[in-house]
């Protein structure tokens, strides 16, 4: 389909999108396709996301948070498959919203966030639309040959662990629609979450190596531990009273009545983009050293069992979790 703004798009392009390119692989952004040189001993790992405006991020959120998110849910999944990123390819569809300085900065974003991550732009397209924003990301990385994590490998007797903590998204989403009553600093955290997560890429190589099955949380802890439950063709216990929160998140958890609603509606949320996994119970106390050494908080919340799907519990009594995980339908 043909740009609808031509002009539009070869200055972005050009003026904004060329400087984030990978000098060599992406041709300067002057081709019509990327040229990526093979690793040999390495399998090329790709994800891809799309964040839609009103959907996934709000209509008056900053636009380089917006680039940033979008990065970043996508080295999320990398992370979670034990890969080093790399570079990644992007579509932009513009709003009426995203005139000259609102793009700036969604660049301006990825420039940022590129130096942070170490990744480069490699191509893609950029076109204007009457609707909604939509971004679309494509991440490539590198794993050694056949050391991919996979959704389908946790045994029974495995113990789940989770990296950082959960809720912060589903908190930080209706921080920033203004619906929490919290201090200040509580709620600037959480929207900072919401609209800039941080990817455990520091964690990704340990996962690699320990890890049984691995999945990022994005739809929702609970609904993404269900992802490993049913492709490893077993059952997974979750312990909902040791839900790992923030201080901002304890802080909303301090305020309600019935602390095992709360919690099942934190387990449920999406967003968090943590690395949830499955681990021989012998590699704990190393996962716990690694952890400790990258100063990444390490959770364990449940076991592998016999059987099928994902059973919760708070003190001993199981929990119906009313709500199975963020879905688009």
């Amino acid at each position: 389909m043909p740009a609808l703004d031509v002009a539009g798009e070869f200055e972005t392009i050009e003026r904004l999108l060329r400087p984030l390119a990978h000098p060599e692989w992406g041709r300067g952004l002057a081709d019509d396709v990327a040229v990526l040189p093979s690793r040999p001993g390495y399998d090329l790992v790709l994800t891809k996301d799309a964040i839609v405006e009103g959907v996934h991020f709000l209509p008056d959120d900053p636009l380089d948070t917006v680039a940033k998110k979008l990065l970043r849910v996508n080295l999320s999944d990398l992370a979670a498959k034990g890969a080093e990123p790399f570079g990644y390819l992007m579509a932009c569809c513009w709003s009426e919203r995203c005139g000259w300085p609102e793009r700036e900065a969604f660049a301006a974003g990825l420039a940022e966030d590129q130096a942070r991550f170490g990744v480069f732009l490699i191509g893609g397209d950029t076109v204007k639309t009457p609707g909604p924003a939509v971004f679309s990301l494509t991440a490539l990385g590198w794993v050694p040959e056949g050391e991919t994590v996979s959704r389908g490998g946790a045994q029974v007797g495995d113990l789940v662990f989770v990296t950082g903590t959960i809720g912060d998204g589903l908190l930080g989403l209706r921080a920033a629609r203004g619906e929490l009553s919290l201090a200040p600093e509580r709620l600037e955290a959480l929207i900072t979450h919401y609209r800039t997560p941080a990817p455990q890429l520091d964690f990704a190589k340990v996962v690699r190596e320990l890890a049984t099955a691995a999945a990022d949380v994005s739809d929702g802890l609970a609904a993404d531990v269900a992802h490993i439950a049913k492709a490893s063709g077993a059952g997974v216990e979750l312990n909902l009273a040791v839900l790992p929160l923030s201080a901002a998140a304890q802080a909303w958890l301090d305020n309600r009545v019935d602390a095992q609603a709360a919690l099942s509606i934190l387990a449920a949320g999406g967003d968090d983009y943590q690395i949830v996994f499955t681990a021989h119970p012998r590699h704990e106390e190393t996962l716990r050293r690694e952890a400790e050494r990258r100063f990444t908080r390490l959770t364990k919340i449940g076991a592998v069992t016999d059987g099928a799907g994902v059973t919760v519990r708070y003190g001993g009594r199981v929990v119906p979790m009313k709500q199975g995980g963020w879905t688009h339908d």
